[in-house]
């Protein structure tokens, strides 16, 4: 049972980290909603797998792009310059990655302690799900400009959309995503750019629970870990694939009504279960 637990979670980490539908509200709703409390799912170790998983998703996807920037910022480097499109582009990530991990490392425990809540996922849910359907409005209007033309500011306004995502049913991709379409960018491009942006974040929470392991995982958790890792990772890449030709095609918007109909759900479950205590 337990090596099925970590596949099921493992498939859910993997889309919904990319979806804009949150893999955090997934991860505690999931759970709750069925009543499982198998100890894995409080275990560092399996958390450390779905981020490994995730990690590894983007980074195959997008390795020729991440091939290039770590060129260009190196060139960058040399020359003490940005001035190529990949050159800027590694800088603007360096730089939007910033809020999330400063703002992560200050207020991340507290959010885990207090703000993993039932009725707070079903508010960031629908509140997100309402800014996305208004960021698809307004994109209908304006030709959006490609990553390429990606400024200073705008970088800033998605890495604090990012640092958003920190709030259980926010979405980092939701939340990135959204705010590249706010600032002017078309659907494809500030996909690519929240998939890049999630890059660091999600190695530094590897590497920050890794250090717990230098003498090797606890006794019998290496076979979940190893499961998790691999659903993780073969259903992020198909969830990236998936919304990057999505995404050039049509809006956000049956993710958002997606997220307004679990928020819905949510809710009634938790009204439910109170009624009955």
């Amino acid at each position: 049972m337990q090596m099925l637990t970590a596949l099921i979670l493992g498939i859910v980490q993997g889309l919904t980290e990319f979806l804009p539908v949150s893999s955090t509200a997934h991860l505690v709703l999931l759970p709750w909603a069925f009543g499982w409390d198998d100890p894995l799912l409080n275990s560092l170790t399996f958390d450390v797998a779905l981020h490994f998983g995730t990690l590894v998703a983007v980074l195959i996807y997008f390795r020729a792009d991440w091939l290039k920037l770590a060129a260009a910022f190196f060139q960058t480097l040399k020359n003490r310059r940005a001035a190529a499109p990949y050159e800027r582009l590694a800088w603007l990530i360096i730089i939007a990655t910033i809020p999330g991990a400063i703002l992560g490392k200050l207020f991340g425990q507290y959010i885990e302690d207090a703000l993993r809540n039932p009725l707070v996922i079903a508010v960031a849910l629908a509140g997100v799900a309402l800014v996305m359907l208004l960021a698809e409005k307004a994109a209908k209007s304006k030709n959006g400009a490609g990553t390429e033309e990606m400024t200073l500011p705008h970088a800033l306004v998605i890495g604090f959309a990012q640092a958003a995502a920190l709030i259980p049913g926010v979405s980092r991709s939701g939340a990135t995503i959204t705010a590249g379409l706010i600032t002017g960018y078309d659907r494809a491009s500030a996909a690519r750019f929240s998939f890049l942006l999630s890059t660091p974040i999600i190695a530094g929470a590897c590497l920050l629970k890794l250090r717990h392991f230098v003498h090797g995982f606890p006794e019998g958790e290496a076979g979940p870990f190893a499961v998790g890792a691999l659903a993780s990772a073969v259903s992020g890449y198909a969830a990236i694939a998936f919304l990057m030709g999505y995404l050039s095609r049509r809006p956000l918007n049956v993710f958002a009504y997606y997220r307004i109909v679990l928020a819905a759900a949510v809710v009634g479950l938790y009204m439910v279960g109170s009624a009955s205590l």
